[in-house]
């Protein structure tokens, strides 16, 4: 069997094709009022990093709706840190490399929302009360200066079915728990149910 690995820009395009029109218009170089739309509505964002070896890093940044990311303005986006394992890999990388891309979704919806940009790390701003949840202000904030935004399509949850809860099976997999037994087999079990049952986590979440 010969090499099948795609090295070049025709090769790709030989296979994919070029980007529809409409898929290639809709990239905005800053929000418009539907952006500032998704991102009040959306719990959850993910934001992808690398590092100066290439080492590369997505998170999962999780609030209450309007708590999760903040529009400064049209230009400007704003992410809380809150209390968490002090790994801050994604952080470390922008130290490194400030260039990130994010993706941010609504529970049910098959859209989501992409931003890309350069990000500056900011330990306080006049929109910290704002993002308080429970009393509790950011600890940081992740500000990205947008280079490109705009919606991708639902083809992978439509394939996934991901928001259909007749096709969801938790527990096909170990708990947390076990799962980080696994791994850490020094570690008391019982120690570790305890840890990460929910109602104890919740505890920790502010």
């Amino acid at each position: 069997m010969g090499d099948m690995r795609i090295t070049t820009v025709e090769q790709l395009r030989g296979i994919v094709g070029e980007p529809m029109e409409i898929a290639a218009r809709k990239v905005k170089p800053a929000l418009e009022p539907v952006h500032a739309e998704w991102l009040a509505a959306t719990p959850m964002v993910f934001v992808a990093t690398t590092d100066a070896n290439g080492s590369m890093d997505v998170s999962p940044k999780g609030d209450p709706p309007g708590k999760v990311v903040h529009v400064i303005d049209a230009r400007t986006i704003a992410i809380p840190e809150r209390p968490g394992n002090r790994r801050v890999d994604g952080f470390l990388n922008v130290l490194d490399i400030p260039a990130v891309g994010t993706i941010s979704v609504v529970p049910g919806r098959g859209d989501t929302l992409r931003i890309n940009g350069t990000a500056r790390i900011v330990d306080d701003g006049d929109y910290f009360d704002h993002l308080a949840v429970k009393g509790r202000r950011p600890i940081l904030a992740l500000e990205i200066d947008i280079h490109e935004v705009f919606f991708h399509c639902a083809k992978a949850f439509l394939r996934s079915e991901l928001w259909k809860p007749e096709t969801w099976n938790p527990d096909v997999l170990p708990t947390t728990a076990q799962i980080t037994k696994r791994l850490l087999p020094e570690l008391d079990q019982a120690m570790l149910e305890e840890r990460y049952a929910e109602a104890n986590y919740r505890k920790l979440l502010y």
